[in-house]
């Protein structure tokens, strides 16, 4: 069993170190109860582990392919079902996919962030996967806002659902938000997407590069076992800043933990300075620009 890591935070938090964890389960679709019985065993070995970050996958708590029991499965952030798991670890950060009714009856593939027997944080998928054999826009509305939610000292957390991370623009928001670690939850399938592309070497190469170029730690969680045809890979991962992959699943059921510090934050940022050099006025003009030119005939726009 993994001891508790050695590191305090120092005024400056540059020696606040967090123990993260993957937790890779199989879900059975649409089994509430039987999901909860899983996710809290995830939890209690976690806890046992020392973890104090921990991420399961997409729509963990429902299975991937809910279809149309989205109106029977999907609950409130509030829900005591739902924060029922925090209560197993108080202290512990969750995160934990579900889906999430909202104001006026709109319901969404969400992630809920429980801490201390509460929700902190929702994120809302923004890119709903509707291509190859995925059609999540058929059953959710899009969420609207990319944020971040306070760990501890000076950890700030963001969460992209799957498809959102096939956007660079919204990881680039989520560090330019003030993000210093990444959570994402995925419901990868084998050739979903399309025979020429292979989700495992994809998703490999994203969060390292993310992890590298943005400089904070990336927890990547997926689903395993299957949903009908769908075979889902595994291959959660947790990237430290630098890219380098601190843990890797195969395709069973794991649980990963690994420990990083905020100086390798501090460190990876100093030397590779992509938030520093964002550049947020450019972009705001360039793509205020761009937006003006939609809809206008290419042969008579300007440069």
């Amino acid at each position: 069993m993994a001891t508790p890591h050695p590191w305090t935070t120092d005024v400056a938090g540059r020696h606040a170190g967090l123990r993260l964890g993957a937790a890779q389960i199989a879900t059975e679709l649409g089994d509430l109860h039987a999901n909860m019985a899983r996710h809290v065993e995830a939890v209690r070995a976690a806890a046992a582990a020392g973890v104090e970050l921990l991420v399961f996958a997409e729509l963990s708590l429902t299975g991937y392919q809910v279809g149309p029991r989205v109106l029977d499965l999907a609950m409130s952030r509030h829900d005591p079902f739902l924060l029922q798991l925090s209560h197993h670890a108080p202290a512990m950060t969750i995160v934990v996919g579900f889906v999430e009714e909202g104001p006026a009856a709109q319901f969404y593939n969400s992630a809920a962030v429980l801490r201390n027997g509460a929700c902190v944080f929702v994120h809302r998928k923004l890119n709903l996967a509707t291509y190859g054999e995925l059609e999540e826009d058929k059953y959710f509305a899009d969420g609207r806002y990319v944020d971040v939610v306070g760990h501890a000292g000076p950890w700030q957390l963001a969460v992209l659902l799957c498809a959102d991370a096939w956007n660079p623009g919204l990881v680039h928001l989520a560090a330019l938000s003030g993000a210093t670690a990444l959570a994402m939850p995925v419901a990868s399938g084998e050739g979903v997407v399309g025979a020429d592309f292979s989700n495992p070497e994809g998703w490999a190469l994203a969060c390292r590069f993310y992890a590298l170029v943005y400089g904070m730690p990336v927890v990547m969680t997926n689903q395993t076992g299957t949903e009908g045809a769908v075979r889902f890979w595994g291959g959660s991962r947790i990237v430290d800043p630098f890219g380098r992959e601190l843990a890797v699943a195969d395709a069973g059921e794991a649980l990963l933990t690994a420990d990083v510090e905020y100086g390798a934050v501090r460190r990876a940022r100093f030397q590779l300075p992509t938030v520093r050099d964002s550049n947020l006025d450019l972009i705001h003009r360039e793509i205020e620009r761009l937006a003006n030119r939609i809809g206008v005939p290419r042969d008579i726009r300007t440069s």
